[in-house]
C-alpha cells in the first residue's frame, strides 16, 4: 500500500502530536473486502493485526477463503480462536459502525485520510505537515 510509508514519515515527524487510527471501510464491489476486514480484526485479537493486514494487501489479487486461512496459519494464529472470532457478531457490529462512520465522514473510497476529521486531499508529506501544523495552532 503506497500510503503506509508516507504515514510512517508523518508519525516519525510528529511522534508526540500525531496518532494514527485505522478504520475499516470494506467496499461492496470487492468480493472479499468484508471477509478480509473480519480476518484482520480476528487476527488483532491475537496481536497480529498489522501483519495480517500487510499480507492481505500483498495478496489482494488472489484473496479467497483458503488464502485467508493460509495467512492465519503462516502467522501461527490459534486457528480455532481465529475462526470463532471471524464469526463473532461483535466484530461484525464493529465493522458496521466503522463503515457508517466512514459514510458519515463522506468517504468515497479507500484509502481516505482525515486529520482531525478534515479530509486530506493531497496525500504527500508537505500536505500532511501543512494540515498538522494548522491543527496544532488551533
Amino acid at each position: 500500500m503506497r500510503l503506509e510509508p508516507l504515514l510512517q514519515q508523518v508519525l516519525d515527524a510528529y511522534p508526540n502530536d500525531v496518532k494514527l487510527i485505522m478504520k475499516n471501510f470494506p467496499l461492496s464491489q470487492h468480493k472479499f473486502a468484508m471477509k478480509a476486514a473480519l480476518a484482520a480484526l480476528a487476527a488483532n485479537r491475537q496481536g497480529k493485526f498489522w501483519e495480517f493486514h500487510d499480507r492481505l494487501f500483498k495478496n489482494a489479487a488472489s484473496l479467497s477463503d483458503a488464502k485467508i486461512q493460509s495467512i492465519a496459519k503462516e502467522l501461527n494464529l490459534d486457528m480455532q480462536k481465529f475462526n470463532t472470532d471471524m464469526n463473532d457478531v461483535a466484530l461484525r457490529k464493529l465493522l458496521g459502525r466503522e463503515r457508517q462512520e466512514g459514510e458519515d465522514a463522506g468517504l468515497k473510497g479507500t484509502p481516505w485520510v482525515l486529520v482531525n476529521g478534515k479530509h486530506l486531499e493531497e496525500q504527500n508529506l508537505g500536505s500532511f505537515k501543512k494540515m498538522i501544523q494548522s491543527e496544532l495552532k488551533s
